[in-house]
């Protein structure tokens, strides 16, 4: 989320509403349009308590599949980084297939997925990389018992991948869903609308402007917070980055180098296959 354009947004609404209320309070009787102020007081707060509890409930859901895609992202670096480990006992024979693949299978991650999950596609495409994987893995035949351990730790390492991989594209295209926008949307319109009834031509205008504008301008940010949740790889503060997977791919680099493997690898810094 950019911030200088939420405060911009923010600062537009609550001004406005202060302009409508103040306007509205010059024809406004004295004491309010409401002849029993305890009851619009009440039906206010129902109206209030029913936004806010619908409100916390999305932001509640919205945080969890925020924090799934956060620690998804997380644990595919971390088993990625494993894997690359595993594959160094493979059968010699597909050693170097299996660790090239897995190397741009994590730059594919940073330098083409990740851009479009800000973007907002799904990007629930096959990654071309995993099935190069799985091919190599099916010429895989381990001859000893540390092969053959590695075979079965891959298998369990891929499935774990697989699963982290899932919660990470979940959320790529948004969690909360349209009508349920619509509906907090419309909610939080009738909150800010009802506050204008509040006009008293009586009371100060400070007053009435902090009335207004106080209401306002917590019903705009929670919704700005909502946004975020609702898309975790928005670019600006709050958006995720791709930061687990760079220190894995450092990780795989240095790795690489303390091992010699010098073989080259069959993509660019993108992760495309060259």
């Amino acid at each position: 989320m950019n911030l200088i354009v939420a405060g911009i947004i923010t600062v537009a609404a609550t001004a406005a509403s202060i302009v409508v209320i103040l306007l509205i309070r010059r024809r406004a009787p004295d004491g309010g349009f409401f002849n029993d102020g305890d009851r619009a007081a009440g039906v206010f707060g129902v109206l209030a308590t029913g936004f806010a509890l619908l409100l916390g409930f999305v932001v509640f859901l919205a945080f969890t599949k925020y924090d799934e895609s956060r620690a998804g992202a997380e644990t595919e670096a971390l088993v990625v980084v494993q894997q690359f480990e595993t594959a160094q006992l493979m059968p010699e024979a597909v050693r170097p297939a299996l660790s090239g693949a897995l190397t741009c299978y994590g730059r594919s991650i940073v330098g083409i997925e990740w851009p479009q999950m800000r973007a907002g596609e799904t990007g629930s495409q096959i990654n071309a990389w995993g099935f190069e994987m799985f091919r190599v893995l099916q010429k895989a035949e381990p001859a000893s018992a540390t092969e053959e351990s590695a075979f079965d730790a891959w298998l369990g390492q891929s499935s774990a991948r697989q699963e982290a991989r899932r919660d990470r594209l979940h959320a790529a295209d948004g969690i909360v869903p349209s009508p349920v926008w619509l509906v907090l949307f419309v909610t939080a319109m009738l909150v800010i609308v009802y506050t204008f009834f509040f006009a008293d031509s009586g009371e100060r205008a400070v007053v009435q402007a902090l009335l207004a504008g106080a209401v306002t301008a917590i019903v705009v940010l929670t919704l700005f917070v909502l946004s975020v949740l609702n898309r975790p790889y928005q670019p600006g503060v709050g958006g995720l980055e791709p930061a687990a997977m760079e220190r894995s791919m450092e990780i795989i680099g240095q790795a690489r180098a303390a091992l010699s493997l010098t073989e080259p690898l069959p993509c660019d810094e993108l992760g495309r296959p060259l």
